[in-house]
């Protein structure tokens, strides 16, 4: 029986911080670093924070924290005035209103200067610019209904097969008979072309700032699809050269195009950072730039400065959609002493390029356009003489 007032051995041992054993005589030399980050402790949540300050404050761990990076990267570091940004668009975003709510007001506000985008996004962005409606819907519903009621479903987006698929392809169709469109041509110059027409469609309809093309087009952002033919925009244009159409969508003049604005962003003393909606062709195509400027031009680069991709895509299936920025550093994509510039979300798009949108608005001044499309030929020119002045074949 212990005296009253004194304390046993395993007692004492809890009023205070026991070092294991495995730690005796060990050194920490890197442990203020590790445990630098600011304390988890947030306040409760009011209501009364904007959306800007909950993902700041509250943001802290897993992919939230992630996504709360990502848009601090992109607010802080890839706005830069120096920095040409390039935003990929994969996924059906468009017709779930992403092109109105978030990509139109990166546009304007000079947040993205250029783009690689599926068709399909670009074909629903159509419906937009041409007033036709689409309408929330439901994923449980009987799909066999919807096509004897000429409904169409995108999950759960709905669009009328007849007064809305149908009669976008045949608007299309009279914009791309047109003499202008007679030609051999880049996709950055066909969407441009069309979005000069979504815009008076736009301005006719009075519902300005609702298609991205319009918005490109106004703005000077060239839109770029690495597979033009994979869309109903492509299946139109065949149909139409049977026909007798002599526009030619030619991909090697994208694939030019869209290098010559990562030197140009380089040669300019500036960065070069890419926004990653999604992954698919679009993701690869934007980062293939850099492997097009070292690897086939052999012009010493180093790869991209900004990365940050929202995705829900896995990397462990060798899908470039689920492709980690560390694995793009073997290829030349990324720089390597950028890495910690390098932020992958892995969340689902339709939540977090809204929340992207409003924390770069929040947070960033706009900035001056680049309206790289009007100086395409200037930058491809750039581009070619630095090749052949030390080309080889």
């Amino acid at each position: 029986m212990r005296s009253k007032g004194r304390r046993t051995k395993n007692e004492e041992r809890g009023t205070r911080n026991e070092v294991p054993d495995w730690l005796r005589g060990h050194e920490c030399p890197h442990k203020a670093k590790y445990m630098s980050g600011r304390r988890i402790m947030p306040k409760g949540i009011t209501g009364k924070e904007n959306l800007a300050e909950l993902m700041d404050e509250t943001f802290l761990a897993y992919n939230a924290a992630r996504l709360r990076q990502g848009c601090e990267l992109f607010a802080n570091k890839m706005l830069a005035p120096d920095t040409v940004v390039g935003m990929s668009l994969a996924g059906a975003l468009t017709p779930a209103g992403l092109g109105c709510s978030s990509v139109v007001p990166l546009i304007k506000a000079g947040f993205v200067d250029w783009i690689v985008a599926t068709g399909a996004n670009m074909y629903h962005d159509l419906h937009f610019a041409f007033n036709l409606p689409l309408h929330v819907g439901s994923h449980v519903v009987d799909d066999t209904d919807l096509r004897r009621n000429d409904v169409v479903r995108i999950y759960d987006v709905f669009l009328e097969y007849t007064d809305c698929l149908m009669a976008t392809d045949k608007i299309l169709r009279s914009i791309i008979v047109q003499p202008e469109f007679q030609k051999e041509m880049g996709t950055a110059e066909f969407y441009y072309r069309l979005g000069r027409y979504a815009a008076e469609w736009e301005r006719k309809s009075g519902n300005r700032d609702v298609s991205v093309l319009a918005a490109a087009y106004r703005a000077g952002v060239p839109v770029h699809t690495s597979s033009p033919g994979d869309s109903t925009i492509g299946m139109n244009i065949a149909g139409l050269e049977l026909k007798g159409l002599q526009l030619r969508i030619n991909p090697s003049i994208d694939v030019t195009e869209t290098t010559s604005y990562v030197l140009h962003a380089k040669r300019s003393g500036g960065k070069s950072a890419v926004l990653l909606i999604g992954g698919g062709s679009p993701k690869n195509f934007m980062l293939q730039t850099e492997p097009q400027i070292q690897e086939v031009l052999m012009i010493k680069e180093y790869g991209q400065d900004y990365f940050f991709q929202v995705t829900d895509a896995r990397p462990d299936t060798g899908g470039l959609s689920g492709a980690t920025p560390h694995e793009a550093v073997s290829w030349g994509k990324v720089d390597p002493d950028r890495l910690p510039d390098a932020i992958v979300c892995y969340t689902d798009v339709t939540i977090a390029l809204p929340m992207l949108t409003h924390y770069a608005l929040a947070r960033h001044r706009r900035r001056k356009l680049r309206r790289l499309y009007n100086r395409r030929a200037e930058l491809v020119g750039d581009l070619t003489r630095e090749f052949l002045a030390h080309s080889k074949f």
